[in-house]
This record gives structure tokens, C-alpha cells and sequence, in this order.
């Protein structure tokens, strides 16, 4: 009956519920706030324990880049086309234009974002596809500092990173290490070697309109690494650098007259050719130099981020690439070699050097390796009876290389001083000069000898009253190739007034060897053609004949009259240049600078 009557006097759940309904919510708001604090703590303890990671190895890698002897870009060297440069190498309107296409409370964020964050996780969590949105701090801990894998942990770690660079290092420092390091597309890493696979240029010299393209290419890439040559990538590619630039207007980072002003660029073809042309013919040459310059392995040269500067002139290089490809070839089974060597008399610095007509087929530099036959072509030194070393050496070669002839005539152009030709001016690291080219200069030849030897050539200057066919030239041994029969006076030191010597192994039509030669105070240089064939060994060549049509004599005299006429036509320039003169007064200073 007791047991009844208590049952009847307890209160339905629902009041009871009510009753309990505060006690119960202050248990779980504790619950909660333990939680959170437990997180809080666990967030502090792990952002304490991170620590800030070094870069990657393939990240620190940079390659060698190679200039001509005005600064235009050559080519480069090592395993990852990258390059750094310090932030105050990158315009400021470049650094505004990254700014606004990926990140632009960049300036004021702690190096993290809470919306991009929560939408990665989510992504990650229900398996959707991975979401971007990163700031530019987070996309550098995650380029150059952690491994690529998507996972929580990894977003997390990245995050605390991110945080803790925000708070440990400047702005710009990110800045820079982000720009140093960044994908660009067309296998550039880097804002250094981005503007140059896209523009051509360094990275100081970037435009506004350039900074923002290469800005909007971030954003894909692999993608946009195709604009200028793909119509449709080009087309999207220029609706993103329109909302760039009118972001960079809006933020004030440009005034609205540059944004007015402001032309979609040009960009450079892609892909380029396998080849790029000669290009790898110099940069072997280069390459090898400088290697020995420093003391290093080539590899290690490719690796190391400096910066050489050739002494070729590209402009030289092209003329002589045209000219020299127009020969047609030999009979089947005979191959014809063209080599040019172009060369500073009394300096030893190389202008022009052709190797060969493909690189792809053929990686056998003619002008440095090719030994071919000597013949007559050294027959103006045959009363020379005391030359110095190294030219004694050299005068007595049966086969000696193009580039060995060129400096030969290089001495007697110089007054009888000779220079060993080389190709490298000047290397740099990091903004500072590392090795300088001092050529050693050596008289060899007195005056008198120098003088009878280029006479008998015929190779030097002619007077500017005689008029001598740029096709033909001047035979100097009576090869039956003829005189110029030009009248009329011409400009001194044009290919009409130049006098080129003509010499060869074999005669009429078994000739198998054809030199000319042509020099004066500014430029040595020689073009040879010959020809070999298969050898009865497999890999083995065998000298062969040179064709009758065209002329050899008159092709490698029309060469030789082609780039004669580039090099007159550009003397200032080539003075401006200057690079590969012996060190004036400035550049010591420059060096004490550096």
C-alpha cells in the first residue's frame, strides 16, 4: 500500500525534466568548456612543440643561368630552373600584383585563413575534391617547407607553421621566400626564371603588365604555362590579369593612368624548340669554362645559382646561324661541317662560335673539336722563324681546330700579341662577383713578322679605295676563285672593303677542306667547311669531299662577308657592351663593393 501510494506521488518526467533542466545545462556548458580548454591547451602545447622546418633540398636547388656580353639571356644549367633574388629585385608593382591575385589581406592576416581552413577540412573529411584559398604564407610552408599529401594532420601542422612564421619572421621575408620558390608553369620556379621563360627579361625589369600576368598565372599554372601560343588559354589568361589589375587599381597599388596604360603582353612561344637554336653549343663551351674558372664539377656549377656572363654577342650568333644554314649538304653518305669563329684581337674574348646545325642530332662542337686539315691555310707564316708559345705550337698543327686558326690570325691582327681565346667574362653569386676574366696578353710575333704574315694572307684590312665583292672576297692564293670586280669607293671596314683570305685542303674537285679568313682590329674571323663520312668501324668518320654546288670557296666567303657586315653594323653596341674588355677602374671598384 506504502509502495502504491509513493508511486502515485512521483512527478512525471516531464516536469521532472524541467526541474533538473539548469543542472543539466550547466553540466554540459562545463563540459564543453573543458573541451575547448583542452583543445586550447592541446593548440598551445603543439604550436610550442612545431618548429619551423627547413626547406626542401629540390627547393634550395637553383640552376646556373648564362648571358651574352650584354646581359640578353642564354640559357641555363642545372636540375631546377630557379634562381633567387632578393625582394628588392622584384619591382613593387610585381609584388602588389602576387598580392592581389592570391592573397590580399596578405599585409594584415596571421598567416593563416579560417574560412580556406575549415573548407579544406570539410573537403577532407566528406571526400570531396581538395579546395585551395591558402594565404601566401601557408602556400609557402606547404611548397617549400612540408610534403604535398592531403590529410588533416598535414593542414593542421601547416597551419601552426604558417602562424608561427607569421609571428617569427617579416612580411617581406615571407614575401621573398614565397617568390623565390613558387611554380610559375613552363618549368619555372621562381619570379627570376618565370620572367624570363615567359618575358625574356629579369625579373627587375618586369613591366605592370607583366607582373600582373605572371601573377594570374598562379592561380593554373600548368594551364596558363601555354598563353601566347594556345588561343583559348591565352583568351582566360587575360580575363584574370584584367581582375588583377583592377584589383591592384582599387587597392591603390597602381594609379588608374597605369591601369589605363596597361597592354596585355606579349609572351614568349611555347614549347620552345629542342635545340633553342646554337644556344647549347655556347653554353657547353661556357659551361666547361667556368667549371675549370672556379675549380667546381659541372654539376656542381648547375646547381650552385651563379650567374655567367659570356663573352658571346647573340645578335653575331643568330647572323652567323642563318648564314651558315643555307648550305645544302653533301651526296648521300657525306655530311658537311660549317664552323665560324669570331674573336677579339689582343683581347682573346669570343663573339661568335657556330658548332654545328643541330645540336638535337649532332652535340660535337665543330668550331672548338673539329680537327680538320690545315692545307695551305697556315702558308703566310711560313717565314716565321721565331713564334712564341703557345702560337709556335699551333703553327706547326697539321689539323688544327677552327678556333685555333681564328686566334692565329687573332695575333697577327693584334701586332703580333697573342690572347688564348676564352668564353667566359664574368661570374656571380648572390650579387657578388666571383671570378673576373684577366686575359694574359703575350707577344709572339714581333711587329715586322706580324705585319709580312698578314700581307701574305691577305686577310687584313683593305684600302678603302679598292672595292672587293663581298661574294667572292679576296683570293689570296690563287685558287682561281677570282678578285672583287666592284668599283666605286666603299665604307672602311665593310665586308666590300674587307679582304678575306682563302685557303684549303685538297684542290678543284677533291678539295675536302675550305678556310677564309678576315680580320681586323675589332674581329678575327675564320669559317671552315669540310666533310666526312661513315669509316669502316661503326662510329668512326672519314674525311671526305666537299660538293662542287655550291661553291665551298664562295659559300664560306658569303658567310664570312654576312657576319662582317652584322659586326660593322653594330660597332657601337658592341662597344657599349664591354664586358669582355680587361678590367677598368669602375669594375675594381664595383668588385671592392661587392
Amino acid at each position: 500500500m506504502l509502495s502504491r501510494r509513493r508511486h502515485r506521488e512521483r512527478a512525471p518526467l516531464r516536469i521532472r525534466f524541467r526541474r533538473n533542466r539548469g543542472r543539466r545545462l550547466r553540466r554540459l556548458l562545463y563540459a564543453f568548456l573543458t573541451l575547448l580548454a583542452t583543445l586550447c591547451a592541446a593548440v598551445v602545447v603543439a604550436y610550442h612543440l612545431t618548429s619551423i622546418p627547413k626547406p626542401h633540398p629540390e627547393t634550395v636547388t637553383q640552376s646556373t643561368v648564362f648571358l651574352d656580353a650584354g646581359g640578353a639571356y642564354l640559357g641555363r644549367r642545372g636540375p631546377v630552373d630557379r634562381q633567387d633574388i632578393p625582394l628588392s629585385g622584384v619591382p613593387r608593382h610585381v609584388q602588389e600584383a602576387v598580392i592581389a591575385a592570391e592573397n590580399r589581406s596578405f599585409r594584415t592576416d596571421s598567416g593563416i585563413s579560417p574560412k580556406a581552413i575549415t573548407r579544406a577540412a570539410l573537403a577532407t573529411l566528406t571526400g570531396g575534391d581538395p579546395q585551395g584559398g591558402s594565404t601566401i604564407t601557408q602556400q609557402y610552408v606547404k611548397n617549400a617547407l612540408l610534403s604535398p599529401e592531403h590529410s588533416l594532420a598535414r593542414k593542421a601542422r601547416e597551419a601552426l607553421i604558417a602562424i608561427k612564421l607569421d609571428r617569427t619572421r617579416t612580411k617581406d621575408e615571407i614575401l621573398e621566400g614565397y617568390l623565390d620558390t613558387v611554380y610559375f608553369g613552363r618549368g619555372a620556379a621562381g619570379i627570376q626564371s618565370a620572367a624570363r621563360n615567359y618575358f625574356g627579361v629579369d625579373a627587375k625589369s618586369l613591366t605592370v603588365a607583366q607582373g600582373a600576368a605572371l601573377a594570374s598565372i598562379l592561380n593554373i599554372p600548368s594551364y596558363y604555362e601555354k598563353a601566347g601560343s594556345d588561343p583559348k588559354v591565352t583568351a582566360k589568361l587575360e580575363n584574370r590579369w584584367e581582375w588583377v589589375l583592377d584589383a591592384m587599381a582599387a587597392s591603390g597599388s597602381i594609379t588608374a593612368k597605369q591601369r589605363a596604360a596597361a597592354r596585355f603582353p606579349a609572351f614568349r612561344f611555347y614549347p620552345p624548340g629542342e635545340t633553342e637554336g646554337q644556344r647549347q653549343y655556347l653554353i657547353d663551351v661556357a659551361a666547361k669554362e667556368a667549371a675549370d674558372r672556379l675549380g667546381i664539377t659541372e654539376d656542381r656549377l648547375a646547381s650552385g645559382g651563379y650567374s655567367v656572363t659570356t663573352t658571346f654577342d647573340l645578335a653575331l650568333q643568330d647572323s652567323a646561324t642563318q648564314l651558315a644554314q643555307k648550305h645544302p649538304g653533301g651526296r648521300k653518305g657525306v655530311r658537311v661541317h660549317t664552323a665560324v669563329v669570331g674573336m677579339v684581337p689582343g683581347d682573346g674574348a669570343v663573339r661568335v662560335l657556330y658548332g654545328g646545325s643541330d645540336y638535337a642530332r649532332q652535340s660535337f662542337n665543330d668550331a672548338v673539336s673539329g680537327a680538320v686539315e690545315a692545307g695551305t691555310a697556315l702558308d703566310p707564316f711560313s717565314e716565321v722563324e721565331h713564334a712564341g708559345e703557345p702560337l709556335g705550337k699551333l703553327l706547326k698543327k697539321s689539323a688544327p681546330t677552327p678556333l685555333e686558326l681564328a686566334s692565329v690570325y687573332a695575333t697577327v691582327a693584334a701586332d703580333g700579341k697573342y690572347t688564348g681565346p676564352y668564353t667566359v667574362a664574368r661570374i656571380t653569386k648572390e650579387g657578388r662577383t666571383v671570378y673576373r676574366a684577366r686575359p694574359e696578353v703575350r707577344q709572339v710575333l714581333d711587329e715586322k713578322e706580324a705585319l709580312v704574315a698578314g700581307a701574305r694572307s691577305g686577310a687584313g684590312p683593305t684600302p678603302v679605295a679598292v672595292a672587293v665583292d663581298a661574294g667572292a672576297g679576296a683570293n689570296a692564293n690563287g685558287d682561281g676563285d677570282g678578285d672583287g670586280d666592284g668599283d666605286g669607293e666603299v665604307a672602311a671596314g665593310s665586308a666590300a672593303a674587307k679582304g678575306f683570305a682563302v685557303a684549303g685542303a685538297g684542290g678543284g674537285i677533291t678539295r675536302r677542306t675550305v678556310w677564309t679568313t678576315g680580320y681586323d682590329g675589332r674581329l678575327a674571323l675564320t669559317v671552315a667547311l669540310f666533310a666526312d663520312r661513315a669509316g669502316s668501324k661503326k662510329g668512326t668518320t672519314v674525311p671526305a669531299q666537299l660538293p662542287n654546288e655550291p661553291s665551298p670557296t664562295e659559300f664560306a666567303q658569303r658567310v664570312a662577308a654576312g657576319i662582317w657586315d652584322a659586326t660593322t653594323s653594330n660597332t657601337s653596341k658592341d662597344e657599349a657592351k664591354g664586358g669582355t674588355k680587361r678590367a677598368s677602374e669602375s669594375d675594381a671598384e664595383s668588385d671592392a663593393a661587392n
